[in-house]
């Protein structure tokens, strides 16, 4: 069976801010959200009190702003560094 061509696996490619946290692109959204969090896990990145917010280290600073930020509206600020 083929894999649905939907926008979450069209590849996409990304500025060179969101590189710097998940690899070289282009990349599917789905692997983009991905490495997103292999990020935010490995370097400790998520609120200790409130598991949903998310607090930006210097590289994904540069992705979504140096903010606190939940991980809804995470998304959407990754998704300006795709094309």
């Amino acid at each position: 069976m083929a894999a649905k061509n939907n926008a979450l696996n069209k590849p996409v490619n990304l500025t060179s801010a969101l590189e710097d946290v998940v690899g070289k692109g282009p990349m599917t959204r789905a692997q983009v959200t991905k490495k997103v969090w292999d990020h935010i896990k490995a370097n400790g990145l998520q609120d200790s009190k409130d598991k949903r917010m998310i607090n930006p280290d210097a590289k994904l600073g540069a992705v979504i702003g140096n903010d606190q930020i939940s991980m809804f509206k995470m998304t959407g600020a990754v998704s300006k560094h795709m094309s």
